[in-house]
């Protein structure tokens, strides 16, 4: 079956959103290894890969590089040793020069190379709908790149080199440099991290791209058509003292905003999905709205919603059974610690062996 044959295919679409966050990607490995074997048990198929169950992929930032190594039919342990190989030399150590970056970009390109070689987002050796979520600093627009043959713009996409267009999305403000991409009709474009966006969690992007008219997917709504899976890299409560916030100066607050306004991304997107959707892995909103489990803002549910993340706080670590991790919570929370890499895999294996269950994953939505 070709790409085209597989996206226009009548019948259920299955999507999987994988959000960025630096090296904390290493985290949602261990929930993708954990889907991966549900779903070869389930099939009797012990070679299956994600890009043969999930209809597209995508993600942003530390996601895009994931997402696309899945979609090229790699499986998930595959993954995971590349990640944690790629983590230490991208995040190694910080360059003695900073005024352009902290991070030499010159290794994450390096490792790019060796995964995706010379493919384009129009390679047909990618083995499913793919989408990478980056962030077009120029033109101050969202572009998530997908690969789908009808796109408006596939023609000028298709050529953009896959490692170039991962790179693009990775390339987080003061971390790295921006990446020019050759965008077609002359133009180049200069793109940052698709974090920088309200899609870091890139799962709203991705029900928006699946089901409006103005992309080329257009899958129908509702909860045996859609099934959309959530990976998260790591959360936690945030708590500070206000006499001390209130005290910070211009340099502690240009520092926070971007975490601030990130945490605020996610749990818009978390709302929404869920106040779409009957989930049944719900997280509390807040105090006052609580998981929505009363709550549905359409008439009937837009998708099957399934949201996954790890708690890096001290408490979840030790009912986790990783008390050698829990004195280390807020160093984990750190984006850019490649030696944290090992650590996070093992909170991502642990996590997925608690929150995740087999018949989480309906059977309407199983492959043929």
């Amino acid at each position: 079956m070709t790409l085209i044959d597989r996206l226009t295919a009548p019948g259920p679409k299955r999507i999987l959103a994988l959000d960025g966050g630096g090296i904390r990607g290493a985290l949602t490995l261990g929930y993708l290894e954990r889907i991966e074997h549900f779903l070869r048990v389930r099939h009797q198929r012990p070679q299956l890969v994600l890009a043969d169950y999930f209809d597209l992929i995508g993600g942003t930032s530390t996601g895009a590089i994931i997402a696309a190594a899945l979609a090229i039919g790699l499986d998930a342990s595959a993954i995971k040793q590349m990640y944690l190989d790629l983590g230490g030399k991208v995040f190694g150590s910080r360059k003695l020069k900073v005024w352009d970056a902290f991070f030499d970009e010159k290794p994450l390109k390096a490792e790019l190379e060796k995964v995706f070689g010379d493919r384009t987002l129009g390679e047909g050796s990618i083995r499913t709908g793919l989408c990478i979520v980056t962030k077009r600093a120029d033109t101050a627009s969202v572009w998530p790149l997908i690969n789908h043959p009808r796109g408006k713009y596939y023609r000028d996409n298709a050529p953009i080199p896959l490692k170039a267009a991962v790179r693009a999305s990775t390339a987080a403000p003061t971390f790295f440099v921006p990446e020019m991409v050759d965008v077609g009709g002359g133009q180049m474009g200069c793109f940052v991290d698709g974090g920088v966006s309200m899609a870091n969690n890139p799962a709203l992007q991705l029900f928006l791209v699946a089901t409006l008219k103005g992309f080329p997917f257009r899958w129908p709504v509702g909860e045996k058509n859609l099934l959309l899976v959530s990976v998260g890299t790591g959360m936690w409560e945030r708590k500070g003292a206000a006499e001390s916030i209130a005290d910070d100066k211009l340099w502690d607050w240009a520092k926070n905003v971007p975490g601030l306004l990130m945490d605020d991304a996610m749990w818009q997107n978390q709302l929404l999905l869920q106040a779409f959707s009957r989930t049944v892995t719900p997280f509390e909103i807040d105090r006052e709205i609580g998981d929505l489990s009363g709550d549905l803002l359409s008439p009937e549910p837009l998708l099957t919603y399934l949201r996954y993340n790890a708690r890096l706080e001290s408490a979840a670590l030790q009912e986790l059974g990783l008390p050698d991790l829990a004195g280390s919570a807020e160093d984990l929370r750190e984006m850019s610690k490649g030696g944290n890499r090992s650590a996070l895999a093992r909170i991502g294996e642990a996590s997925a062996r608690v929150q995740m269950r087999d018949e989480h994953f309906p059977d309407s939505f199983n492959l043929d």
